[in-house]
């Protein structure tokens, strides 16, 4: 057994983690941090976990978890955890940070679309980017990983296998993605209140929203140059999931007898399953079925599909997933018993929930 510790444990991603973490056959919870409920029981913050989880609420102090566990879950604010990283907090655990600290490798684009001064850059370049599907063996190696966001997830693996075979103009890309209100946090805002929210879609961050410089720094390594996308979320009236569609420009392919034409389905469908055949979490759907947030409720499941437009050339990419769990403390978990050697999927065998 590992000791965890999960600092920022009453928000929605750190409810989650504990909610996986307590089904885990490798992890005890040591640690449940929250700045706003120190010394409150953690079952009376959340009444679910009532005669299941008996520990009150710590403190934020990182440096003292560190001497007492054996990995820290950070699912915290943008700069808590940079803040608070040094090497001797590094020499002791292993770090998955939820936020989005160490996502990004350039600290001047970080910095330019969240607005705040990074910390501790120095660590910048050793933290590897947790998406399990395309950096396994180098999170396998790390001390300290920086957890996609839902958004990005989402839409990174929907495209990736066609940007990384070249099989779409990458600069063509458009996203457009829609998230349940839990992607915004447990926090109160006057946006998110149930009046405003419900019955109701609108879009926000309309070519401003801080997951794009992520998602075209990844499927820019996918496609070997630096590219440029339209990525547009949208609010909706539910509590969990992230739907997205994206649109590109297929490029021409060789054909069979030597001429050049938009690949087939086959083709396509080729390629994703070249990429995720083998992947326990990513679920390519049949032909003529697309993707929805239902099916992958409360599951580490990602489910990707896509329809070919032959009329305008151009294909639609659709992906699905839970914001919270594949698209926050899910992943957190994979990552970690990559980290720790235990079996990808234990404690993440969640079959999604309906209704």
């Amino acid at each position: 057994m590992i000791k965890a510790g999960i600092i920022g444990a009453t928000g929605y991603a750190g409810g989650e983690l504990v909610r996986i973490l307590m089904a885990h056959k490798e992890v005890e919870i040591k640690w449940y941090g929250s700045r706003s409920y120190i010394d409150k029981k953690y079952a009376e913050v959340y009444q679910n976990m009532f005669q299941i989880v008996e520990d009150v609420c710590l403190d934020d102090n990182m440096e003292e978890l560190a001497k007492q566990v054996d990995v820290i879950f950070t699912a915290t604010p943008q700069g808590f955890c940079a803040s608070m990283m040094n090497d001797d907090i590094l020499s002791k655990v292993k770090v998955v940070d939820l936020s989005a600290d160490y996502r990004i490798k350039d600290v001047a684009v970080y910095e330019k679309w969240y607005g705040i001064e990074h910390k501790s850059p120095q660590y910048i370049d050793e933290a590897v980017y947790g998406l399990c599907e395309i950096n396994r063996e180098d999170v396998k190696k790390a001390r300290l990983v920086a957890n996609p966001g839902c958004y990005t997830t989402c839409s990174i693996l929907t495209a990736y296998p066609l940007v990384k075979e070249g099989l779409i103009d990458p600069d063509t890309l458009i996203i457009d993605a829609k998230s349940g209100t839990s992607g915004a946090g447990r926090g109160a805002k006057v946006p998110n209140l149930y009046c405003e929210v419900n019955e109701n879609i609108k879009a926000y961050g309309v070519a401003s929203h801080r997951h794009t410089p992520e998602i075209e720094e990844q499927l820019g390594y996918a496609a070997g140059k630096e590219i440029l996308l339209n990525f547009t979320p949208h609010l909706v009236p539910m509590n969990r999931g992230i739907l997205v569609t994206e649109y590109a420009k297929l490029n021409q392919v060789k054909k069979p007898d030597g001429s050049r034409g938009l690949p087939s389905y086959e083709d396509i469908k080729a390629v994703y399953d070249k990429y995720y055949k083998e992947e326990k979490f990513v679920r390519v759907l049949e032909k003529g079925i697309c993707p929805e947030t239902k099916w992958v409720e409360g599951s580490n499941y990602v489910d990707v599909n896509f329809v070919i437009d032959e009329r305008t050339g151009r294909i639609i990419m659709m992906g699905a997933l839970d914001n919270l769990v594949k698209g926050a403390a899910g992943q957190a978990v994979q990552n970690m018993n990559l980290m720790f050697g235990f079996k990808e999927c234990e404690g993440l065998e969640l079959v999604p929930m309906f209704p």
